[in-house]
């Protein structure tokens, strides 16, 4: 029996689509989604709206493998998410597109690209996934500040993924929250719970332009039972049971109840590599959030995302 259909629109805060050839090549997974087919599984489980930005490799990388010719980060990947979601038989007011940035490579460039395509399109944000491209969030406040520029200046909000990984310099929480701190004109969200790093979290709930948001919780909760590097070590993880990722999700909304932000990370609410093998899905996700009061549900699912947003 389908569930009843709640009085607020349910949108998922974090979700990709598009073709990561990086991934493909290198045999990760998940590697590819189209708009449709997300629509198609969010429709099976209630979403209503979907955040939504391409994959995190951009051609402009020039891996081994890629076509030759795409200079610009991310030119390509979010003119070609824009256009596939216009032609989509799914209403395109279900989306609310992010497009990608690099904080490092070509970001005068990248700036002329987004102001071109913004002639065209709408944006609701933009987002960093600075690790799998390894491109120091840190560059923000130096050669990319222009990107910081034009995001203030449109009222662009941000998305970055944060790392506490101690082998990954590219997107250390750490610096995500200074350059929060540098510039209170921009909304910043910081992905996936922080890795559950609890000064992180507390440091976001004074800040009155930060939110964070809990996609790919369920990987994230199996990472923490395991004491993988990947989340914040014992002595700053958020107090929880990680072997229930729904006490883990009532917990955060409770402690950070205008901050928390709920979201799938879809594909990547499953991630396989060389190293990783974590298995959930967007079924599962959405069951997690289920679990929760209807009223903390519109409020994680629903109110916060709006106002980290602008709506």
């Amino acid at each position: 029996m389908p569930s009843p259909t709640p009085a607020f629109s349910l949108i998922d805060a974090h979700t990709h689509v598009g073709v990561d050839w990086q991934l493909y090549l290198q045999g990760g997974a998940p590697y590819a989604l189209g708009w449709a087919e997300l629509v198609d599984r969010g429709n099976d489980l209630g979403i209503d709206q979907f955040v939504v930005f391409p994959m995190p490799a951009h051609l402009a990388l020039n891996s081994p493998g890629f076509p030759p010719g795409n200079e610009v980060p991310y030119q390509f990947e979010n003119r070609r998410m824009m256009e596939e979601i216009a032609r989509s038989w799914h209403a395109p007011r279900r989306a609310l597109p992010l497009w990608m940035v690099d904080p490092q490579r070509e970001p005068e460039r990248q700036c002329g690209a987004l102001r071109e395509l913004h002639a065209e399109f709408p944006c609701a944000a933009l987002k960093i996934q600075a690790t799998m491209i390894q491109s120091p969030i840190s560059c923000l406040q130096k050669e990319g500040e222009c990107l910081l520029n034009l995001a203030e200046e449109k009222n662009w909000p941000i998305l970055i993924h944060t790392s506490v990984h101690p082998e990954d310099p590219w997107s250390p929480v750490a610096d995500i929250l200074q350059i929060a701190e540098s510039r209170p004109g921009i909304r910043f969200n910081l992905a996936h719970s922080c890795r559950f790093d609890a000064p992180a979290l507390d440091r976001i709930a004074e800040l009155p332009n930060a939110w964070f948001d809990c996609s790919a919780h369920v990987i994230h909760c199996q990472l923490a039972v395991e004491n993988h590097p990947s989340v914040a070590v014992a002595s700053r993880r958020f107090v929880s049971d990680y072997r229930n990722p729904a006490q883990v999700l009532a917990d955060l909304a409770t402690a950070y109840p205008d901050k928390l932000m709920w979201g799938s990370d879809a594909p990547f609410y499953s991630y396989v590599d060389e190293s990783l093998r974590l298995a959930s899905s967007y079924a599962r996700e959405v069951a997690v959030l289920r679990e929760l009061e209807e009223s903390v549900i519109a409020r994680i699912a629903s109110v916060n995302t709006l106002a980290f947003l602008g709506k």
